[in-house]
């Protein structure tokens, strides 16, 4: 287990930012941690970058206790803020060679991982640009490509697509892709949840401190599905069509939204085939029929309340 935590609790004189979180992350695995704002994420990512103690309980990170063994837990750690520090006056290699000088690597060592990271980050073509005239975009590759310099075994990112343009957030994600793709063990909190399904194996939700649930993306889907809906589209007599519907057995309801019957089946049916047959038998002209995908946004939104602390 590379990252683990046992009944671990933040707390803030009567605030409890965390509430007895249990969370465990294989090696190799790429985690998304969502919720919403003030949910505990960015408290549960500072204390495993070690930068916050718990009140109480424990997190281990690559075997290491987070408070008893910071200084061996730090090297195998990279941890992105979601917001980048000002160095006004350092060109990029610049920036990355001091940090690179602070994890001793030295001498030729130095040069070629800094030109390492500028290659695979995509910014060896800014190496001589000042850090703080990057878009936010580039300077949030900067961040991990600084992280990246003593070759880490865990990414801490939270919040990494955080006010960016869209192409800088596909370049993030590709980015990010990659670096699973070389073994790095990630855990990144976001609230661009679409992004989050195609980049993560397991995910956890995360509300007023307490952990919901925690599992792979596809267990949590479905732990949100509350029964089949179908969307139909014909192309007349749409009201005559939902009266018929509302008739059929094996159908709880039946409403209308933007032009399409919305078709909610009883809990025990799923198959839906038998509806295309009976619209076609009523001489009802089928336009379109789909089955209502979930996904990661709405298991969200199924699972949490929206509560902030």
């Amino acid at each position: 287990m590379i990252v683990e935590t046992i009944n671990l609790t933040k707390r803030y004189g009567k605030l409890v930012a965390l509430n007895n979180l249990h969370l465990k992350i294989e090696d190799g695995e790429c985690f998304g941690y969502i919720g919403p704002n003030g949910a505990g994420k960015t408290t549960t990512i500072k204390i495993l970058a070690t930068l916050l103690q718990p009140t109480w309980g424990e997190a281990r990170v690559c075997g290491h206790v987070v408070g008893y063994e910071s200084r061996k837990i730090r090297p195998l750690i990279g941890y992105v803020p979601d917001f980048f520090g000002a160095y006004e006056d350092m060109v990029v290699q610049e920036y990355l060679e001091f940090f690179a000088s602070a994890y001793n690597i030295t001498g030729k060592q130095r040069k070629r991982v800094v030109g390492d990271v500028l290659e695979l980050t995509d910014l060896v073509f800014k190496r001589d640009a000042l850090v703080d005239s990057l878009s936010r975009g580039m300077q949030q590759r900067l961040s991990i490509a600084r992280v990246l310099l003593h070759d880490p075994k865990v990414l801490l990112l939270d919040e990494p697509a955080s006010g960016l343009d869209p192409r800088a957030r596909i370049e993030i994600r590709e980015l990010l892709k990659e670096l699973r793709r070389m073994g790095k063990t990630i855990i990144i909190s976001s609230h661009i949840l679409h992004e989050l399904a195609e980049l993560c194996t397991t995910v956890g939700i995360i509300e007023q401190g307490e952990l919901l649930l925690h599992g792979p993306i596809g267990d949590i889907i479905q732990r949100a599905k509350t029964g089949t809906k179908v969307h139909i589209r014909v192309t007349e007599q749409q009201d005559l069509c939902a009266l018929l519907l509302q008739k059929t057995r094996g159908i709880r309801s039946v409403d209308q939204s933007d032009g399409m019957l919305v078709v909610e089946l009883e809990k025990q049916t799923h198959d839906f085939s038998k509806l295309t047959k009976l619209l076609l038998e009523n001489n009802f002209r089928i336009r379109e029929i789909k089955e209502e995908e979930v996904n990661l946004e709405t298991a969200f939104m199924r699972l949490t309340k929206g509560i902030v602390q």
